[in-house]
């Protein structure tokens, strides 16, 4: 009997021994990493390109975003340029009631217009809650449409915790968003890689050339102290506390940083500081395709076109750990077979898919670049009689 105890001792002992390695191993997967942001209620980390995220803090708690809004304001214009239903040199009216907005202002006056392109400024660098107004009324024809465009927008984007109800995020019920899909918002919005040229510029001017110009001051500071630091969007209201979306590139690699309820803008500056210092410390890129590379062609039955040339509207790479292996790392562009007209502009075409060996590492969606028309019964015989008489 007491044999018996003693083998069931030595090997429930064992058993333990075996079992403990893995166990702490286990742990060691869920133990919290250190807090880079502190001061935050909330913060994140992702990489522009892949989405991965760094770092995360609270990332999906619903929060007021304050200012941070109008970076989908901004990603709507820009939208709104790239499909042709606006220029940046459109001249956008202001009504009675943009003109009215209290807060961040470039101070419209009821019937001024201004070009898109300043605007954009107003919107980017001094946080004009007049100018986001009159820049969705000018989108969409009222605030409250342009409101259903923005949380249309959010959905498609996967912001689950994002609801809008004004385009400049002055203080209203049920106005929220996280630090997660301000994220995405922000990456969405980068994909315009022009946004920049405003967001990243400290200092300018509106209404220059008349006898009141106006002097702009960038309210996100690190684009003039922090190197390759150029957006994205500062906030700020007593709810919401010291909030800011930040951007910068160094070499290949654009980080996104999202701090929300800070304290006070000296820590919400510095944390966002030690977010992107630990970013470029730890993190390197690997360059996919490079904006404007060309990375194929997309076939289209029946269309008009039928072969449209594809290129990188932007950068596509692959995050990596500084001193992590390169080697064995591939990709191929998959389009979709069989591919037929009408196609939409921005409509799902295929994917780039990275690997390594056989694992897929990455997935980049790929859109179409262009609308592709059904071709007429005259341009299909042509087309037709062309391939039987081996012209084509």
């Amino acid at each position: 009997m007491i044999s018996k105890v003693l083998k069931w001792f030595v090997s429930a002992q064992l058993l333990l021994m075996l079992a403990l390695p893995a166990a702490l191993a286990e742990e060691g997967k869920g133990a919290p990493q250190v807090d880079l942001a502190p001061n935050a209620t909330s913060a994140v980390i992702i990489d522009a390109d892949t989405g991965t995220v760094i770092f995360d803090k609270n990332k999906d708690a619903k929060l007021p975003p304050a200012s941070i809004t109008k970076i989908m304001t901004m990603l709507l214009t820009m939208e709104a340029i790239d499909a042709g239903k606006l220029k940046m040199d459109d001249k956008v009216p202001t009504s009675e009631y943009a003109a009215s907005m209290g807060g961040s202002q470039i101070f419209l006056e009821p019937g001024e217009e201004m070009t898109v392109q300043d605007m954009l400024k107003g919107i980017a660098m001094a946080s004009g809650n007049d100018a986001s107004v009159a820049m969705a009324e000018k989108i969409a024809g009222s605030e409250e449409a342009f409101v259903r465009l923005m949380n249309e927008r959010a959905e498609q984007l996967g912001m689950k915790n994002t609801k809008f109800v004004n385009p400049n995020g002055l203080p209203a019920e049920g106005h929220v968003s996280s630090a997660y899909d301000i994220a995405l918002m922000s990456k969405e919005l980068l994909k315009h890689e022009e946004i920049t040229k405003f967001t990243g510029q400290y200092q300018d001017y509106l209404r220059k050339e008349t006898p009141k110009p106006f002097w702009l001051v960038n309210t996100n500071k690190l684009v003039r102290f922090y190197s390759g630091a150029d957006g994205l969007k500062t906030g700020y209201t007593s709810e919401a506390k010291f909030c800011l979306s930040a951007t910068a590139k160094r070499d290949n690699l654009r980080i996104i940083a999202v701090v929300m309820g800070e304290p006070d803008t000296k820590t919400r500056n510095a944390e966002v500081t030690r977010l992107f210092d630990y970013s470029f410390s730890q993190y390197t890129t690997l360059p996919i395709y490079k904006t404007g590379d060309a990375i194929g062609e997309m076939r289209v039955g029946k269309g008009e076109v039928p072969v449209v040339p594809l290129t990188a509207k932007h950068s596509y790479s692959l995050l990596l750990k500084k001193g992590e292996a390169a080697d064995g790392i591939r990709h191929e562009v998959q389009l979709l077979p069989d591919l037929k007209a009408p196609v939409a502009v921005g409509q799902a075409i295929g994917k780039i898919v990275v690997y390594k060996g056989d694992q897929v590492l990455s997935e980049f969606p790929l859109e179409s670049p262009v609308e592709v028309k059904k071709a007429g019964w005259w341009t299909l015989t042509k087309r037709t009689a062309k391939k039987m008489l081996f012209l084509d």
